[in-house]
Protein backbone atom coordinates (compact mmCIF):
# COMPACT_ATOMS: atom_id res chain seq x y z
CA UNK A 1 0.00 0.00 0.00
CA UNK A 2 1.53 3.31 -1.14
CA UNK A 3 2.05 6.33 1.61
CA UNK A 4 -0.32 9.15 0.81
CA UNK A 5 1.50 12.18 -0.43
CA UNK A 6 1.08 14.55 2.86
CA UNK A 7 2.18 11.60 4.96
CA UNK A 8 5.21 10.90 2.45
CA UNK A 9 5.93 14.86 2.66
CA UNK A 10 5.86 14.87 6.15
CA UNK A 11 7.97 12.10 6.55
CA UNK A 12 10.67 13.17 3.91
CA UNK A 13 10.83 16.43 6.30
CA UNK A 14 11.07 15.05 9.46
CA UNK A 15 14.32 12.92 7.81
CA UNK A 16 15.54 15.85 6.55
CA UNK A 17 15.61 17.75 9.63
CA UNK A 18 16.80 15.01 11.89
CA UNK A 19 20.09 14.78 9.83
CA UNK A 20 23.19 17.17 11.53
CA UNK A 21 24.61 19.52 8.24
CA UNK A 22 28.10 18.04 10.24
CA UNK A 23 27.34 14.53 9.86
CA UNK A 24 26.36 14.44 5.92
CA UNK A 25 29.32 13.23 3.43
CA UNK A 26 31.12 15.39 1.82
CA UNK A 27 32.25 12.87 -1.43
CA UNK A 28 29.02 10.76 -2.36
CA UNK A 29 29.58 8.03 -4.83
CA UNK A 30 26.83 5.84 -6.43
CA UNK A 31 25.93 3.15 -8.32
CA UNK A 32 22.97 4.01 -10.81
CA UNK A 33 21.67 0.57 -11.09
CA UNK A 34 18.37 -1.08 -12.15
CA UNK A 35 17.29 0.97 -15.14
CA UNK A 36 16.71 -1.92 -17.48
CA UNK A 37 15.00 -3.58 -14.64
CA UNK A 38 12.74 -0.81 -14.16
CA UNK A 39 11.93 -1.03 -17.73
CA UNK A 40 11.02 -4.49 -17.86
CA UNK A 41 8.70 -4.51 -15.20
CA UNK A 42 6.64 -2.18 -16.88
CA UNK A 43 7.06 -3.88 -20.31
CA UNK A 44 8.78 -0.94 -21.56
CA UNK A 45 11.53 -0.69 -23.46
CA UNK A 46 15.07 -0.28 -22.41
CA UNK A 47 15.78 3.00 -23.64
CA UNK A 48 12.94 4.33 -21.42
CA UNK A 49 14.90 3.15 -18.54
CA UNK A 50 17.74 4.47 -19.31
CA UNK A 51 15.92 7.79 -19.77
CA UNK A 52 14.47 7.63 -16.46
CA UNK A 53 17.73 6.94 -14.32
CA UNK A 54 19.24 10.13 -16.36
CA UNK A 55 16.26 12.13 -15.65
CA UNK A 56 16.72 10.85 -11.63
CA UNK A 57 20.41 12.03 -11.92
CA UNK A 58 19.15 15.56 -12.41
CA UNK A 59 17.34 14.99 -9.76
CA UNK A 60 19.71 13.95 -6.89
CA UNK A 61 22.15 16.16 -7.86
CA UNK A 62 19.07 18.83 -7.04
CA UNK A 63 18.77 16.94 -3.57
CA UNK A 64 22.37 16.65 -2.88
CA UNK A 65 22.77 20.45 -3.63
CA UNK A 66 20.34 21.36 -0.82
CA UNK A 67 22.18 19.07 1.56
CA UNK A 68 25.65 20.84 1.01
CA UNK A 69 27.26 17.48 -0.60
CA UNK A 70 30.12 19.18 -2.21
CA UNK A 71 31.41 16.00 -4.40
CA UNK A 72 29.21 13.33 -6.40
CA UNK A 73 31.00 10.23 -8.16
CA UNK A 74 28.04 8.12 -10.63
CA UNK A 75 28.71 5.35 -11.90
CA UNK A 76 27.04 5.35 -14.82
CA UNK A 77 28.74 3.53 -18.09
CA UNK A 78 31.52 0.30 -17.01
CA UNK A 79 34.14 -0.92 -19.75
CA UNK A 80 31.40 -4.40 -18.82
CA UNK A 81 28.77 -2.45 -20.35
CA UNK A 82 30.50 -2.06 -23.59
CA UNK A 83 29.63 -5.53 -24.78
CA UNK A 84 26.00 -4.47 -24.65
CA UNK A 85 23.95 -5.07 -28.07
CA UNK A 86 25.18 -1.76 -30.64
CA UNK A 87 21.02 -0.64 -30.73
CA UNK A 88 21.32 -0.02 -26.70
CA UNK A 89 24.49 1.47 -26.60
CA UNK A 90 23.17 3.90 -29.41
CA UNK A 91 20.60 4.73 -26.98
CA UNK A 92 22.57 4.95 -24.33
CA UNK A 93 25.52 7.07 -25.52
CA UNK A 94 22.50 9.30 -26.77
CA UNK A 95 20.94 9.79 -23.57
CA UNK A 96 24.03 10.02 -21.30
CA UNK A 97 24.83 13.17 -24.48
CA UNK A 98 21.87 14.70 -23.60
CA UNK A 99 22.31 14.65 -20.30
CA UNK A 100 25.88 16.19 -20.01
CA UNK A 101 23.82 19.31 -22.01
CA UNK A 102 21.54 19.35 -19.34
CA UNK A 103 24.75 19.60 -16.42
CA UNK A 104 26.41 22.15 -18.69
CA UNK A 105 23.41 24.22 -18.42
CA UNK A 106 23.50 24.32 -14.63
CA UNK A 107 26.29 27.29 -13.92
CA UNK A 108 26.29 25.43 -10.32
CA UNK A 109 27.73 22.46 -11.25
CA UNK A 110 31.11 21.76 -12.29
CA UNK A 111 32.23 18.12 -14.49
CA UNK A 112 35.14 15.82 -14.72
CA UNK A 113 35.47 12.97 -16.94
CA UNK A 114 36.85 9.37 -15.56
CA UNK A 115 37.16 6.41 -17.49
CA UNK A 116 38.53 5.68 -21.17
CA UNK A 117 37.13 7.96 -23.82
CA UNK A 118 38.49 5.99 -27.03
CA UNK A 119 35.56 3.44 -25.98
CA UNK A 120 33.44 6.22 -26.50
CA UNK A 121 31.81 7.02 -29.62
CA UNK A 122 33.74 10.59 -30.92
CA UNK A 123 31.06 13.05 -30.28
CA UNK A 124 30.49 11.85 -26.48
CA UNK A 125 34.02 12.08 -25.94
CA UNK A 126 34.58 15.25 -27.26
CA UNK A 127 31.37 16.65 -25.22
CA UNK A 128 33.01 14.81 -22.02
CA UNK A 129 35.91 16.70 -22.97
CA UNK A 130 34.33 20.10 -23.82
CA UNK A 131 32.29 19.99 -20.43
CA UNK A 132 35.52 19.05 -18.55
CA UNK A 133 37.40 22.24 -19.18
CA UNK A 134 34.67 24.51 -18.66
CA UNK A 135 34.73 26.49 -15.36
CA UNK A 136 31.56 27.21 -13.59
CA UNK A 137 31.01 30.78 -12.39
CA UNK A 138 29.73 29.58 -8.95
CA UNK A 139 30.17 26.06 -8.69
CA UNK A 140 28.01 24.08 -5.92
CA UNK A 141 28.85 21.05 -6.62
CA UNK A 142 31.64 18.76 -8.24
CA UNK A 143 30.40 15.69 -10.45
CA UNK A 144 32.98 12.91 -11.57
CA UNK A 145 31.06 11.29 -14.63
CA UNK A 146 32.27 7.96 -14.82
CA UNK A 147 32.02 6.66 -18.45
CA UNK A 148 33.28 3.92 -19.87
CA UNK A 149 35.39 3.18 -16.27
CA UNK A 150 36.68 -0.04 -14.88
CA UNK A 151 37.98 0.17 -11.40
CA UNK A 152 40.97 -2.50 -12.24
CA UNK A 153 41.88 -0.49 -15.47
CA UNK A 154 41.84 2.83 -13.91
CA UNK A 155 44.86 1.56 -11.38
CA UNK A 156 46.59 0.35 -14.05
CA UNK A 157 46.48 3.88 -15.91
CA UNK A 158 47.18 5.55 -12.77
CA UNK A 159 50.40 2.82 -12.80
CA UNK A 160 51.37 3.29 -16.07
CA UNK A 161 51.29 7.13 -16.23
CA UNK A 162 53.39 7.28 -13.05
CA UNK A 163 56.12 5.09 -14.71
CA UNK A 164 56.19 7.50 -17.39
CA UNK A 165 56.30 10.54 -15.28
CA UNK A 166 59.55 8.70 -13.44
CA UNK A 167 61.38 8.36 -16.96
CA UNK A 168 60.39 11.32 -17.84
CA UNK A 169 62.43 12.74 -14.54
CA UNK A 170 65.15 10.25 -15.34
CA UNK A 171 64.39 8.55 -12.37
CA UNK A 172 65.32 4.45 -12.90
CA UNK A 173 62.79 2.00 -12.29
CA UNK A 174 64.89 0.34 -9.23
CA UNK A 175 64.23 3.83 -7.64
CA UNK A 176 60.74 3.96 -8.59
CA UNK A 177 59.81 0.74 -6.66
CA UNK A 178 62.25 1.42 -3.60
CA UNK A 179 60.42 4.93 -2.90
CA UNK A 180 56.74 3.75 -4.24
CA UNK A 181 53.71 4.49 -1.76
CA UNK A 182 50.44 4.70 -1.82
CA UNK A 183 50.58 8.10 -2.22
CA UNK A 184 52.46 7.95 -5.17
CA UNK A 185 49.81 5.98 -7.10
CA UNK A 186 46.64 8.28 -5.58
CA UNK A 187 48.56 11.34 -7.68
CA UNK A 188 47.98 9.56 -10.59
CA UNK A 189 44.27 8.12 -10.43
CA UNK A 190 41.11 10.06 -11.88
CA UNK A 191 40.49 11.52 -8.97
CA UNK A 192 43.41 13.11 -8.25
CA UNK A 193 43.26 16.09 -6.16
CA UNK A 194 39.79 15.08 -4.57
CA UNK A 195 38.89 13.64 -1.63
CA UNK A 196 38.17 9.86 -1.33
CA UNK A 197 33.98 8.81 -1.16
CA UNK A 198 33.11 9.02 2.48
CA UNK A 199 29.81 6.97 1.58
CA UNK A 200 29.26 4.75 -1.80
CA UNK A 201 25.56 4.06 -2.70
CA UNK A 202 24.34 1.19 -4.60
CA UNK A 203 20.92 0.59 -5.95
CA UNK A 204 19.10 -2.45 -7.53
CA UNK A 205 19.50 -4.62 -4.30
CA UNK A 206 22.53 -6.00 -5.75
CA UNK A 207 25.45 -6.27 -2.91
CA UNK A 208 28.76 -5.50 -4.98
CA UNK A 209 31.56 -2.87 -6.33
CA UNK A 210 31.86 -4.16 -9.60
CA UNK A 211 34.86 -2.21 -9.87
CA UNK A 212 33.93 1.28 -8.92
CA UNK A 213 36.28 2.88 -6.85
CA UNK A 214 38.20 0.24 -6.02
CA UNK A 215 41.36 2.59 -4.62
CA UNK A 216 39.04 5.42 -3.42
CA UNK A 217 36.74 3.12 -1.32
CA UNK A 218 38.78 1.57 0.77
CA UNK A 219 37.47 3.11 3.78
CA UNK A 220 34.05 4.53 2.71
CA UNK A 221 31.06 3.39 3.86
CA UNK A 222 28.34 1.56 2.09
CA UNK A 223 24.58 1.75 1.84
CA UNK A 224 22.54 -1.09 -0.47
CA UNK A 225 19.21 -0.30 -1.13
CA UNK A 226 16.78 -2.26 -2.80
CA UNK A 227 14.66 0.85 -4.99
CA UNK A 228 15.73 0.35 -8.56
CA UNK A 229 17.69 3.38 -9.81
CA UNK A 230 14.58 5.65 -11.37
CA UNK A 231 12.37 4.39 -8.38
CA UNK A 232 15.02 5.82 -5.97
CA UNK A 233 13.01 8.86 -4.07
CA UNK A 234 14.22 11.45 -1.96
CA UNK A 235 13.56 9.29 1.73
CA UNK A 236 15.55 6.07 0.22
CA UNK A 237 18.31 8.95 -0.19
CA UNK A 238 17.92 10.73 3.62
CA UNK A 239 17.72 7.08 5.13
CA UNK A 240 20.78 6.32 3.45
CA UNK A 241 22.55 9.45 5.25
CA UNK A 242 21.09 8.90 8.32
CA UNK A 243 22.63 5.27 8.01
CA UNK A 244 25.91 7.31 7.61
CA UNK A 245 25.55 9.52 10.40
CA UNK A 246 24.86 7.05 12.83
CA UNK A 247 28.05 4.99 11.98
CA UNK A 248 31.94 5.21 13.63
CA UNK A 249 34.42 5.33 10.91
CA UNK A 250 37.24 3.88 11.94
CA UNK A 251 39.26 3.97 8.91
CA UNK A 252 40.79 0.78 9.24
CA UNK A 253 41.45 1.00 12.93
Amino acid sequence: MQMPKFLYNYYERSLGKSLDASSVPGHIGVMVDGNRRWAKQFNAPTSQGHQAGADKILEFLGWCQDLGIKVVTLYMLSTDNMSRSPEELDELMGIIANTLDLLDADAHISVHAMGAPELLPDYLAERLSTLTTRVPATERIHVNMAIGYGGRREIVDAVRELLRDADSAGRTMEEVADTLSVDDISKFLYTRGQPDPDLVIRTSGEQRLSGFLMWQSAYSEFYFCEALWPAFRKIDFLRALRDYAGRSRRFGS
